[in-house]
């Protein structure tokens, strides 16, 4: 079997960024459903086509990543448009105008306002990937219904 579309993969992987290790599997591999955008398109389409036990190198450039950094994305608001207690560095979670969840980084606090950063934590990087194609199986009627892969179905390799 091979990853392909409406597969669920499992693999180990290690991400850097200018060298310094940003994330990895350590031991707990991840667990998607291939072709639905679970993970980054770049990283997605570099392991179509692999079987288990397959390795790789993979560099995805930004636009493939997270995105290009976006100076529109640092905004000025109001500190009482929080529910939350807000830090400098923090990053948090909240809505917007459409009710949709937006992640931001809170860059300062200066009086009744604060400078946010609507931008992926790795927008503007060129991500290095190590991965491990370590399982690969057909998915269930319920993870194609709901797009992703249920963490409870065993993969097998």
């Amino acid at each position: 079997m091979k990853v392909e579309k409406d597969t669920v993969v499992s693999v180990e992987y290690r991400l850097t960024v200018s060298e310094n290790i940003v994330d990895e599997s350590d031991g707990e591999p991840l667990l998607y459903l291939h072709g639905h955008g679970n993970i980054i398109v770049g990283l997605e389409n570099a392991l179509t086509g692999l079987h288990v036990g397959d390795e790789k190198n993979v560099v995805v450039n930004p636009e493939d990543g997270y995105g290009l950094f976006d100076e529109e994305a640092i905004q000025t608001i109001p500190v009482a448009s929080f529910e939350d207690e807000l830090e400098v560095g923090g990053h948090y979670t909240g809505e917007n105008e459409d009710g949709e969840a937006v992640s931001f980084t809170v860059l300062e606090i200066e009086g009744d306002d604060a400078l946010v950063d609507f931008n992926h934590p790795l927008a503007g990087d060129t991500l290095e990937f190590w991965v491990k194609v370590v399982g690969i199986r057909n998915p269930t009627d319920a993870e194609l219904k709901h797009g992703h892969a249920h963490a409870k179905a065993v993969i097998q390799a």
